[in-house]
């Protein structure tokens, strides 16, 4: 066992408390192993009702996963990057396919693995604290633990446009989006977490008593842009675009894209285009373990983590540099399915 995570009952709901604070909770392989434990003991044993999910101190639900491990890894042989992800995978599958009822609390940012271990939970509270984003492209990553099946399925191309640009929504945005369930103030968040406990046959009610309107979704007033400039599935095209446009707001998203990864922005885009299409999200979660293994030892995720968490200059040198030298040849390599030895199973 890890004290990374805390388990524990109150009443008939089991509890599960991220607990690395100083590192805002990002997941080690321990930590979700230790979470899948306890949701495994929990599925069989009645006096469990349902089972709540929040972090015990600082100022994010999760912050993602242990990049500086996956990196350390990638350069060297690349098992335990892998052993990483397919604990990881896991714990998003057992979540998204749980029994009982599910409740993630986003008070602060969720990122990353946050977002992988907030999303499958049938209910997803965020508050004026909640920072979500996806943001792995700007260290040569794409939006994994599911991403490729959430992103694809939100409003018109605002997935795309996450994916891509790792652009920050707060609280207001994931309720409009439908990535959060409630939008609750934080200081109600003890209450709530009490009532469940005391009742939680009547999470939908008492989340729903505690909501609160919050202000407008300032995403939703870029949404005929973003459909319009990131219409394509083709990266170059997303590229010319904005660059035809011309606006401030299009010349901010095109600098944007320019810090990023050509390699994993295409890979994001891919990922969504089929994403969508996945009959199941075991298929989705087979599919990003494949991509994962591999890119996790490819050279951007590699100067990527350099670039952003080691040398701290934020000036990655992508190779290939250029979406137009990304070709379709080594795309097809990354998402080739692994042989059935190597591929991710649910259990």
């Amino acid at each position: 066992m890890t004290s990374d995570v805390l388990t524990s009952f109150e009443g008939p709901v089991g509890r599960i408390r991220l607990n690395r604070p100083k590192a805002l909770h990002a997941l080690t392989t321990d930590m979700c192993t230790a979470m899948l434990d306890a949701l495994d003991a929990w599925r069989a044993d009645p006096a469990i009702e349902a089972v709540l999910l929040d972090h015990a101190e600082g100022r994010g639900f999760c912050a993602g996963g242990d990049i500086r491990m996956l990196a350390e890894s990638g350069a060297a042989d690349g098992v335990a990057a892998r052993a990483f992800f397919h604990t990881e995978y896991r714990l998003n599958h057992r979540l998204f396919t749980y029994a009982k009822p599910t409740v993630a609390f986003m008070d602060g940012i969720t990122m990353g693995g946050g977002v992988g271990i907030a999303c499958p939970c049938d209910f997803r509270v965020a508050t004026e604290n909640t920072k979500f984003a996806m943001p792995e492209t700007g260290i040569g990553l794409f939006p994994d633990v599911g991403g490729g099946w959430y992103l694809s399925r939100l409003p018109g191309r605002i997935g795309q446009y996450l994916a891509l640009t790792g652009h920050r929504l707060d609280g207001a945005e994931c309720r409009a989006l439908g990535l959060a369930t409630h939008y609750v103030p934080s200081a109600a968040l003890d209450d709530a977490k009490a009532r469940i406990a005391a009742d939680p046959q009547a999470i939908a009610a008492t989340l729903d008593a505690l909501s609160e309107t919050p202000q407008d979704a300032k995403i939703l007033a870029q949404r005929e842009a973003i459909d319009r400039l990131f219409a394509s599935d083709a990266l170059e095209d997303i590229y010319a675009a904005l660059e035809a446009d011309g606006g401030e707001w299009a010349t901010q998203q095109l600098a944007t894209l320019r810090t990023k990864s050509p390699q994993t922005m295409k890979v994001s885009l891919r990922l969504l285009h089929e994403g969508k299409m996945m009959a199941t999200f075991e298929d989705e979660m087979r599919q990003e373990y494949a991509i994962g293994s591999r890119v996790v030892q490819r050279r951007d995720f590699l100067e990527g983590v350099r670039a952003v968490i080691v040398d701290k200059d934020n000036a990655p040198r992508w190779d290939p540099a250029t979406p137009e030298d990304v070709t379709d040849h080594v795309i097809d390599q990354i998402f080739a399915p692994l042989s059935p030895a190597d591929e991710w199973t649910p259990a």
